[in-house]
């Protein structure tokens, strides 16, 4: 007898019907306010008349708006019949499920606890030099160079340190060549909305984006599409992902690395995260930091994000499990495989199973699982951790 799974049921409401109204004042109301404003700049990105700032600083990592003719929770433009803001906004209502309904065709299950994905792999950057100067496996690094070599993108939407990167200060930043790429490489557990660099990108006439963000920023595109925002959305055509449970603010380096353990910020040369926050000095030192410790300092618009696996990119990727120097790639769309598949056959990443590391594909399930848990249950209750569905004995 063969066991197969019950197709779930789906929300009833999961998908919105009648014509598009909400505006600023819903989004303040029902994701700012709340708290389940990821900080995204969605928002700030799809403004066509220019009234959401973005406050890209210690404490802030949230849009407000510039107007002051209705305060601070309504808009003039809005009231007149703008809804950019919440077709953008990657948090409102429904989001969920429109961004799964537009890029495969369907709603995940309820046992797809990370998402929707057609394969998970190992991989790692071939070339060595990307593989040195990236994270773990240097995957990110290579897809970007590989795909910018090949046309299918002519410019990426990433993130740099600013000034000599003494500061650890992540911004922003469009990367159109190899080696802006790689000065881009690396994880900063602070937050940068990547998003914001895509004014910039179109005014220097690139038209074919990669985005690299979190799964807050990854989500951005797909939502957009669904919901027609408009041209703003057109220019990002490819989507990386990477897994994430938390990033913190920026105080964390005054009030707790340096303050406690002597560790300043200016002599750190690396970071990462493998179960403790991992910190390499300029002097060739090596410190952990228990996560335990960290958690004070957790970004506010992390508290209620229930994306860990980025599930709404073309892939999502991750340094988590055994391997430090591969990649935990999670491989969800067409254009997903695609790219993969070309890679690998091409030599530009060497690639394995991910069945080699079964507890990697297992904490990401749990990971995944404990992030779903923060969705609040007065929001749309979707996203949050739903039960598998019931098994049936189906004939032989």
């Amino acid at each position: 007898m063969a066991i197969t799974e019950e197709a779930p049921e789906q929300p009833a409401d999961a998908l919105p019907t009648g014509r598009w109204t909400a505006q600023w004042k819903e989004l303040y109301d029902e994701v700012i306010a709340t708290g389940l404003c990821t900080g995204c700049a969605g928002c700030v990105i799809s403004c066509p008349h220019d009234v959401i700032g973005y406050d890209h600083a210690q404490g802030g990592y949230k849009p407000f708006h510039l107007e002051e003719e209705l305060g601070p929770h309504d808009c003039i433009h809005g009231q007149k019949g703008c809804t950019s803001c919440t077709r953008a906004c990657p948090r409102f209502r429904t989001w969920e499920t429109e961004a799964d309904d537009h890029l495969f065709g369907r709603f995940r299950g309820t046992d797809e606890i990370s998402g929707v994905y057609s394969d998970i792999l190992l991989t790692r950057a071939s070339e060595d030099m990307v593989h040195r100067m990236g994270q773990d496996g240097g995957l990110v690094s290579a897809l970007l160079i590989w795909a910018m070599d090949e046309g299918y993108i002519d410019a990426a939407l990433v993130s740099y340190l600013e000034g000599d990167g003494t500061t650890w200060k992540a911004k922003p930043g469009v990367a159109t060549n190899p080696e802006e790429i790689l000065a881009s490489a690396g994880s900063r557990y602070t937050y940068s909305a990547n998003t914001l660099a895509l004014d910039e990108a179109v005014e220097r006439g690139l038209s074919k984006l990669a985005l690299v963000g979190m799964g807050c920023q990854s989500s951005v595109p797909p939502v957009m599409w669904s919901r027609k925002v408009g041209k703003i959305s057109k220019p990002i055509i490819f989507n990386i992902g990477l897994l994430c449970s938390k990033t913190f603010d920026d105080a964390i380096f005054d009030e707790l690395f340096e303050a406690k353990y002597g560790l300043a910020r200016a002599d750190m040369v690396k970071m990462n995260i493998k179960g403790v926050f991992q910190i390499w000095m300029r002097n060739g030192d090596y410190h952990e930091v228990p996560l335990k410790e960290c958690h004070a300092w957790t970004r506010e618009g992390c508290t209620r994000c229930p994306d860990f696996a980025a599930e709404h990119a073309d892939i999502s990727t991750g340094g988590i499990g055994k391997f430090n120097d591969w990649t935990l790639t999670v491989v969800r769309t067409e254009l997903g495989r695609e790219i993969i598949a070309r890679m690998i056959d091409s030599g530009a990443v060497l690639a394995r199973p991910g069945d080699d590391d079964p507890a990697a594909i297992a904490l990401m399930h749990k990971l995944a699982a404990k992030s779903r848990k923060r969705w609040p249950e007065s929001a749309v209750p979707y996203p949050g951790v739903l039960p598998p569905p019931a098994a049936k004995v189906a004939p032989a």
